[in-house]
């Protein structure tokens, strides 16, 4: 959770939230060497305010580090990140506004579900107490048990109750649900998508479980080794790849000239997912290949694997 300097609202200042109709969050240019590791490379994208949005990639994209920068944990070496208008790092007039809730988040060793719900609320002025109990409740919070004891599904609920009760205007859940059984899951699901549609916010997800998690989004941004593959809404990713099966002979010739993002072999029969949508009559029309829809789990898988060598035959003539 992000424990601000100064508690919002505190003497009564007032926050200007950057023009209307501007992103929630801008990153402009932003690149962070993390050692030798440069864990984003020149990255470029925004998030829309008061919408759900989902951050996707492989583990070690860049998502955490950039995470990071956005609530004001980290600052980057080059370029800027606004939040609401404002560069979040070392702002106190912007920090309040933010929540990050992290995956690994630590507790004092002693603490019990009584000391967070005490002290949380201190540091985000919109904190509804009576959300938090619902919460609680669905979750089945344990209150006598010291968190230092919790499962890992129990401690992701903790997180949970405090991303969503703060009801901060920007709020970060860094793969909120580990630990969560199904039944876990979806009752987090419900609370996000009813508590937002009464109090909109600015929501990044992190998240690996896709197909559970898109109805619930607007927006994608994919990452892959710091940098920006993708960065749409949703409707709009959905409709960007197609996958197109076949012999080898005939896949190779119905996708030549096209983007390739991950191709598959087995005998002589082929799969390849090229960049391509389903007005491309060239493609769609053809009789010798099976041409099927690509979902958002396996676009984003397959823009992971296109970090890959991609073979040479199949991008012949292609953009890159």
């Amino acid at each position: 959770m992000t424990i601000p300097t100064t508690r919002s609202g505190a003497q009564g200042e007032h926050h200007q939230d950057g023009p209307a109709g501007a992103p929630g969050i801008e990153v402009r240019g932003v690149s962070r060497r993390l050692g030798r590791t440069l864990a984003l490379d020149e990255v470029e994208l925004s998030f829309p305010r008061d919408a759900v949005s989902g951050l996707l990639g492989r583990n070690g994209a860049g998502k955490t580090t950039l995470m990071s920068l956005i609530a004001g944990h980290d600052r980057p070496d080059a370029g800027e990140v606004r939040v609401l208008g404002h560069r979040p790092f070392e702002n106190a007039a912007v920090l309040p506004r933010i929540c990050l809730i992290r995956d690994n988040q630590r507790y004092p060793d002693d603490f019990r579900l009584k000391h967070v719900l005490r002290v949380v609320p201190a540091f985000h002025e919109r904190w509804d107490a009576q959300l938090a109990e619902r919460i609680v409740d669905a979750l089945r919070i344990p209150s006598r048990t010291p968190i230092a004891k919790f499962s890992r599904g129990q401690l992701s609920s903790v997180a949970i109750l405090i991303g969503l009760a703060a009801r901060a205007p920007v709020t970060i859940f860094d793969e909120p649900y580990l630990g969560l059984d199904a039944t876990a899951r979806r009752i987090f699901y419900d609370l996000l998508l009813a508590d937002i549609s009464e109090h909109p916010r600015t929501v990044l997800v992190s998240t690996h479980l896709i197909d559970e998690m898109e109805p619930l989004l607007e927006h994608v941004v994919v990452l892959d080794h710091g940098r920006v593959l993708l960065n749409t809404n949703v409707e709009a990713a959905r409709g960007r790849a197609l996958t197109v099966n076949g012999t080898a002979s005939a896949v190779e010739d119905a996708v030549r000239g096209r983007r390739v993002l991950r191709s598959q072999s087995l005998g002589g029969l082929r799969s390849v997912t090229v960049e391509a949508s389903a007005d491309d009559v060239a493609l769609t029309a053809r009789r010798d290949v099976e041409i099927s829809p690509v979902s958002l789990q396996d676009l984003v898988a397959a823009y992971g694997a296109a970090g890959a060598e991609p073979e040479p035959a199949l991008l012949e003539g292609a953009s890159r």
